[in-house]
Formats: structure tokens, C-alpha cells, sequence
């Protein structure tokens, strides 16, 4: 068991904020999954093994019970049925895809930078609007119900880990203002403040439900979002980086790794 005593055995499930785009090494190129995200930092610090299943783009649905296919044409099947019975510690950072946090995020970001010149493009319309993002009342259940399951699905399979829903590090904090890496309006980034304060809280709720321990690495980040000396995250990336923006930059899984760490007591 997590004793801080090698080996232990480590999964990882989650979506990009796992899998960690955009940094290097990439370990699984069609799951965007990179060999520095907090999972191989946290296995390296615990000096065990570890089964990476991140993928990037996945939803709780997709962790559970569902396969998913990459936009590189790769086939997933669900996370979770590749967890071992003999797992010790299993993290999980999911739900935001659920809501479609960092895809709306991404969207109002593109639309900014263009702004003019987008209604000039075939898929100007689409990209630019709603300019102000709201989330249904049934997407911000969706992370809640998915992550208690994942916990359910993993608990089945091993049933003496101990699982982690680690959630998501801030992007837009106090001092994050309108500019070319955040080219976003006050109101949107307003908004998105509301719908990022949805989705801990769904992380929340979803560890009271399923007994799961909770990692606020959410609180821990927001002095270290975009416009802050020390970000832990991408502003909007250039084209070839695309997927990178608004995640997790090195500083961040470091973060996130040593305070999975701290929370074990091992620090």
C-alpha cells in the first residue's frame, strides 16, 4: 500500500489535464499523453510503476464505458478497463470535457485573436459565437455522475487503491486581464470564472458522493493563473501548439505532482 515504500503500483486516468499536450517528452502521440505529466512525475517521486491510460479529449463517459477515438483516428477503449487489480494509487482528472470548460475557452480565445477577419470564414459563425458561455443545468450535473462512477468502475476492479479525483488548475485568477495570450472580453472571462467555480465544485460533490479523497489543486493554482509572474498554464498557443493552450505548462504538473505528494503525507 502508499507508504512512500517502492514498489508501488500507479494509474492514471483522465483527460488532457493528465495527459498533459503540448510537453515534452510524448509518450503516446495519437492520446497527446506526455512522459512529464504529474502522473510520471508522482511515479517517479514514489520511485514505482506506473499505467498511464490518460487521453486527451476524454470525458468521464469515455474513462468509464465508452471507447474513444482521437481526432488522429485512434481508438481508446474505456480507461478504466485497463486499471489492474493490483493498483495502489489512482488518480483522476476528468469532467471537464463534460462541460466543454477548456473547448469554449479555446473557442472564445480563437474568435478573439481573429475577431474581424473571422465572418469572412467558412467556419467564421460557428467559432464566433455565443460570444458569453453558459452551461446547461444538466452539463454541470454531468461531471458529478461521471466521476462517481468512474470511482464505482475503479473500486471493482481494484478494490485496495486508493483513488484521487485531482482537479483542475486555474487558468483565470485575480489577475487575469483581456490580452494577446488571454484574448478574451471581461464578461467572458467573467463567465468562465462561473463555470470553472461549476466544475471544483462538481469535483467536490463527487468525493462526498463516492468516498474518493479530493485534491484541490484548483485552490492551490489560482495565485499561478494567466497574468500572474508564474502562470502553471499555456496562454492561447500559436497554431502548431493549439492543443496546448489553456493547459497545464511544466511549472503546473510539477505543482500538481508535489501536492498529490504532500497530500499522501509523504512530504
Amino acid at each position: 500500500m502508499i507508504d512512500g515504500v517502492p514498489p508501488v503500483h500507479l494509474v492514471a486516468l483522465g483527460s488532457s489535464y493528465a495527459a498533459g499536450p503540448g510537453l515534452l517528452p510524448v509518450v503516446e502521440k495519437a492520446a497527446m499523453r506526455s512522459g512529464a505529466n504529474y502522473a510520471h512525475q508522482l511515479a517517479d517521486r514514489l520511485g514505482g510503476r506506473l499505467t498511464d491510460l490518460t487521453v486527451s479529449g476524454a470525458t468521464t463517459a469515455t474513462i468509464a464505458s465508452q471507447a474513444q477515438r482521437t481526432l488522429r483516428g485512434k481508438t481508446f477503449p474505456p480507461q478504466v478497463n485497463g486499471v489492474p487489480a493490483d493498483a495502489d494509487l489512482v488518480t483522476v482528472t476528468a469532467g471537464g470535457n463534460d462541460m466543454n470548460y477548456i473547448g469554449t475557452l479555446l473557442r472564445l480565445a480563437i474568435a478573439g485573436r481573429l475577431h474581424g477577419r473571422l465572418r469572412a470564414w467558412p467556419v467564421g459563425a460557428v467559432l464566433a459565437g455565443p460570444s458569453v458561455p453558459v452551461v446547461a443545468p444538466a452539463a454541470v450535473d454531468a461531471p458529478v455522475t461521471g466521476l462517481v462512477r468512474v470511482v464505482q468502475d475503479v473500486r471493482a476492479r481494484a478494490p485496495r487503491a486508493r483513488i484521487l479525483l485531482v482537479d483542475y488548475l486555474a487558468v483565470i485568477g485575480p489577475d487575469t486581464a483581456p490580452g494577446r495570450s488571454v484574448p478574451l472580453t471581461t464578461e467572458q472571462l467573467a463567465a468562465l470564472r462561473g463555470i470553472k467555480a461549476q466544475l471544483d465544485a462538481a469535483f467536490e460533490t463527487a468525493a462526498e458522493q463516492s468516498g474518493a479523497e479530493l485534491v484541490r489543486v484548483s485552490a492551490l493554482s489560482v495565485d499561478h493563473a494567466l497574468g500572474a509572474p508564474d502562470p502553471w498554464v499555456f496562454g492561447l498557443e500559436p497554431l502548431h501548439r493549439l492543443p496546448a493552450s489553456f493547459h497545464p505548462n511544466a511549472a503546473g504538473m510539477q505543482a500538481v505532482a508535489a501536492e498529490i505528494h504532500r497530500h499522501l503525507a509523504l512530504d
